[in-house]
């Protein structure tokens, strides 16, 4: 067994309360199915500072308990420049996440910045955020995270 993660992954969003948090909870469920937890460090943050040290939304916590997944001990955290060189992968849960974090990386971590669904399943497409939407806004984005959790896994086997 190896006694390092095999490969870190942070998952980014705007304020690290909705989709990142689901995002990190989602895929560290994942990899605990497979077996593979050990395989990966896993975190989530934000872009922006507005929600440090909150606990995820209510409802992102709620959606993911009823699939079995527990997030509500995450805390929002803004990205951080360490972050570049920490994690192997940064996954932007939509464009502007991942222009935002382009703009603030160092130029030999370029490569690392993906848009999450494009990585793990090759669909070029945001995750919307559903801070101002209601309760199946939050179940769509769970379901587009948990597909796109299976698809980012497979491409470690």
């Amino acid at each position: 067994m190896n006694a390092k993660p095999r490969i870190s992954i942070l998952f980014v969003c705007l304020g690290n309360i909705c989709r990142s948090p689901l995002a990190e909870g989602v895929f560290r469920s994942v990899v605990t199915e497979h077996g593979r937890a050990a395989d990966f460090m896993i975190g989530s943050a934000g872009t922006g500072a507005w929600h440090v040290g909150n606990p995820p939304d209510p409802r992102s916590i709620d959606i993911a308990r009823r699939f079995g997944v527990d997030i509500s001990h995450q805390r929002a955290r803004q990205v951080e420049a360490a972050d570049f060189n920490r994690y192997d992968l940064l996954l932007g849960m939509d464009r502007n996440n991942v222009q935002t974090l382009r703009q603030r990386a160092a130029g030999g971590t370029l490569g690392k910045i993906h848009l999450f669904l494009d990585y793990a399943n090759d669909r070029v497409i945001d995750i919307p955020d559903p801070y101002y939407g209601g309760e199946d806004g939050f179940a769509s984005v769970y379901q587009m995270i948990r597909e796109a959790s299976e698809a980012l896994l497979s491409k470690f086997d």
